[in-house]
């Protein structure tokens, strides 16, 4: 090799060193900016993709979280005008080979059928309960009389007025996470639905872990609090068309808390215990109390129509997607705490 050549190629090596030691100084020297608020929001956008635009709007784009609600809020001793039925009622439908829907236009309420009873997730308004969950059963060809767990999400009027009724008519044993179990008993025996009855066993209280068999199924609690300090969300099995998959049920969504640093906190870490736990038990469903965050109240309808085999459940998506949801909302929840400050 000419020594011109010879030049020019350590000339060109030594510009390669340079560059690479540029590149790495510069990866050392640079850290990651701080997530902000506008950050956060950013890339809670991206994972909700068009997956989740209902729970983005509501807490990431539009928070509800400057008037709080306390567990039991809802529920008083004065009743309130029952809406009109045509706001509100809704058709029950088998969403699953083992789950069925028979909540309203808005809330939601599952029964999840085993070979030895029914397990009623979230019981909605008292005045919903009667024509949605007791008359939805019987049309669905199920016997309310079957019933032996109700688990409450968490302690709001719309999701667990109607546990007391389920309780007193047919002996279901209610399920509560211990903080929302306390504002429960607390509240006025004239309360609207009723106070439930806390059993003496270590189930009435849903604790983080805790597993309810009943039958061949097996649901599992997990202690999500931040939306009330009881709240609870389940993972369980399902069966579409004899296909096992997994559900991930969200107990809590919404930001209606006291705007205090330490509620967003335990709101995010909850919302990354459950993505955790989803993700570990594979779970490819999504589901919530509440229509606006799973749009229940069209997928359920839209669960009737006839599919190909290669067609999914309407329900169905995937484990990414299901961890995409619990990271969206942890996202939310870290950006209302960067912007109180």
């Amino acid at each position: 090799m000419g020594g011109n050549a010879m030049k020019l190629r350590l000339g060109a090596l030594a510009l390669l060193a340079c560059a690479q030691t540029s590149i790495l100084t510069g990866a050392f020297a640079q850290p990651a900016a701080a997530p902000t608020p506008d950050s956060l929001v950013a890339a809670a956008k991206k994972l909700a993709g068009t997956n989740f635009t209902g729970t983005l709007a509501r807490i990431c784009i539009a928070p509800d979280n400057l008037t709080a609600r306390t567990p039991g809020a809802g529920r008083g001793a004065t009743p309130r005008p029952t809406p009109e039925r045509a706001t509100w009622y809704a058709k029950p439908y088998r969403v699953f080979d083992n789950l069925y829907w028979v909540g309203t236009k808005v809330h939601n309420s599952w029964a999840l059928r085993t070979s030895e009873g029914i397990i009623i997730i979230d019981t909605l308004y008292d005045y919903a309960n009667q024509a949605e969950i007791v008359d939805g059963l019987k049309t669905l060809k199920l016997d309310p009389r079957q019933i032996k767990y109700v688990i409450i999400s968490h302690a709001h009027g719309d999701h667990d007025q109607g546990a007391a009724l389920l309780q007193k008519n047919y002996g279901a044993h209610v399920v509560m996470g211990a903080a929302d179990w306390d504002s429960t008993l607390a509240r006025p025996a004239t309360a609207v639905g009723g106070v439930p009855t806390r059993g003496n066993d270590d189930l009435s209280v849903g604790s983080d872990g805790a597993s309810i068999t009943l039958g061949d199924t097996t649901v599992r609690v997990i202690a999500t609090p931040g939306h009330t300090p009881g709240t609870l969300s389940l993972i369980f099995p399902v069966r579409d068309k004899g296909r096992s998959l997994t559900v991930a049920y969200s107990g809590g969504t919404a930001f209606n808390f006291p705007r205090v640093a330490a509620n967003f906190q335990t709101y995010e870490d909850s919302q990354k215990k459950m993505g955790a736990a989803a993700v570990a038990a594979g779970a490819t469903v999504l589901l919530s109390n509440h229509s606006e965050f799973d749009y229940a109240f069209d997928r359920v309808r839209a669960a009737q129509l006839p599919r190909e085999r290669s067609e999914t459940h309407p329900f169905e998506s995937s484990t990414d997607a299901v961890r995409r949801y619990f990271e969206m909302t942890a996202d939310c929840a870290q950006a209302q705490y960067l912007s109180m400050n």
